[in-house]
């Protein structure tokens, strides 16, 4: 068996998106028309048959973290012609990648593929699976349009994917050819093998009721801040398939044209980024070649963020977890999400390198906040990837607490701090915010709380704190979080 050309191996990264620049110099008399010719690209629809076609010496690159060896040629399993594209996707202990994934890129200039509709490709499995994603341009560099889609359903006969092109007239120029990436969620582990052949791009024709989206299709109203920036999501394009079935494609930004009503209240990028820039309300909008996009996105900007007083206390007399005026200590997660029962979102996850709220100031820093929605239970955790936290020099703790919502005579938030691990003995202690304390806000709607560590009564360990929980049972549900740290009175 023939290992496939060109194991260079790349780590995969999202790539910033600049935009192509053709600059074209005109002479004083000269008409366009008479002394330049707009640049072209090859219309070469096949991708593989019995081998790449046109893709050059360095077209297969694996994702950085998937198996580099998993695919390679096959002499035996094919649809039509010598050769398929075999790929083994590994078992998930396989300490050389635990999935399968890569790229095909074309190594040079790209192709003008605006004559075609769709991606069609034959596929079989060594069994019935679920390949998680497979799509088309992405080529690790300006990945502009991206198009995937998720879950396809392979079984062990020979059967014709399609894939539509969200807007063809987009891809004058694209290098991105193949792209997938799976593994063995949906098989308990345990690898299996698939095949691919016969991989072109098409112009089929018979696609129909074309169908882009924004926002999943809903419409969603929200206020904002100015300075603020929000990410456009749920981009989807459906398609019905000449079997009647329809499919939906995740489709990148740059297939839309993006429209705010007001671009006096916020403008939107290429990249479906907006960018909040005065107060008032707009209505955002996208189209897709001739297709208005479902979905709409209103924003009514209500001024300057409302941020958390600034705190004062000396550095040297405090530790923190969360707060843009210290130096924080490691901090595994701001939400470990505890399964069943917990249902709080937000707290960027268990990434403790993001936050949920960034909004730039006009120093130039940014004021990073926690916001926690569907408020249950949730904790911070410090413990196993980090070190326990010794706040035992320390008086009290302080928190700043902005609810999101209308405050009822039953609401409260309790404090929770837990030494160790939550593994084998452990101590841990409860403090109180009831709606009257919740209710005693500044200007900006936040309450700053200061609670001795005495009063936690139960937490015995506090050179060893683990987790600080907040709790609501759901009767406060919306809350931002900043400025948590211990200080020495």
């Amino acid at each position: 068996m023939r290992k496939m050309k060109n194991k260079r191996f790349i780590t995969y990264r999202k790539a910033l998106v600049f935009g192509l620049i053709i600059t074209l110099t005109l002479g004083c008399e000269r008409d366009f028309t008479d002394d330049v010719k707009v640049a072209t690209f090859g219309t070469e629809g096949d991708i593989f048959t019995d081998s790449p076609i046109g893709m050059g010496e360095d077209f297969y690159f694996p994702y950085g973290d998937s198996n580099f060896e998993a695919a390679s040629f096959d002499g035996t399993e094919v649809f039509e012609g010598n050769t398929s594209i075999e790929v083994n996707v590994p078992n998930a202990d396989n300490p050389n990648g635990a999935y399968a994934g890569a790229i095909l890129r074309i190594d040079g200039a790209g192709r003008d593929l605006s004559g075609f509709d769709a991606l069609t490709f034959y596929a079989k499995a060594s069994q019935g699976v679920t390949l998680d994603a497979i799509g088309f341009g992405e080529d690790f560099g300006e990945n502009k349009y991206q198009a995937t889609v998720t879950d396809i359903s392979l079984g062990t006969g020979w059967a014709k994917y399609i894939i539509p092109i969200p807007d063809p007239s987009k891809l004058i120029q694209e290098r991105g050819m193949l792209r997938y990436a799976t593994g063995t969620q949906n098989t308990g582990g345990f690898g299996y093998t698939f095949w691919i052949d016969e991989i072109r791009f098409e112009k089929l024709g018979t696609l129909a009721q074309p169908r882009p989206r924004i926002l999943n299709g809903s419409t969603i109203t929200e206020n904002v801040f100015l300075g603020s920036t929000i990410q456009i999501t749920g981009l989807t394009y459906t398609a019905n398939l000449p079997s009647g079935n329809n499919l939906t494609v995740a489709a990148a930004p740059s297939y839309y044209n993006f429209e705010s009503s007001d671009t006096t209240v916020a403008t939107v990028s290429e990249l479906g980024v907006i960018t909040v820039l005065g107060e008032g309300t707009t209505t955002v909008t996208a189209t897709m070649g001739n297709e208005e996009a479902e979905g709409t996105l209103i924003l009514t900007s209500v001024g300057a963020f409302p941020s958390a007083p600034i705190p004062t206390r000396d550095a040297a007399n405090v530790v923190s977890l969360f707060s843009d005026a210290y130096s924080n200590v490691p901090v595994r997660h701001y939400n470990g999400f505890f399964l069943p029962f917990q249902t709080t979102e937000g707290g960027a996850g268990s990434d403790p390198n993001n936050v949920d709220l960034q909004v730039p100031l006009t120093d130039g820093s940014f004021d990073n906040i926690i916001n926690y929605t569907s408020l249950n239970f949730v904790s911070f955790g410090m413990y196993e990837t980090v070190s326990l936290v010794d706040v035992s020099a320390m008086t009290h703790i302080h928190i700043d607490i902005n609810v999101r919502e209308s405050i009822e005579s039953s609401d409260f938030i309790r404090l929770s701090l837990e030494s160790g691990t939550g593994v084998g003995a452990i101590t841990s202690g409860d403090f109180v915010l009831n709606s009257s304390t919740l209710s005693n806000v500044d200007e900006n709607g936040w309450t700053s709380v200061d609670i001795p560590l005495s009063s936690f009564f139960g937490f015995s360990d506090p050179a060893n704190l683990g987790q600080l929980f907040f709790i609501s049972d759901a009767t406060i549900s919306n809350i931002w979080v900043d400025n948590v740290y211990f200080y020495n009175e």
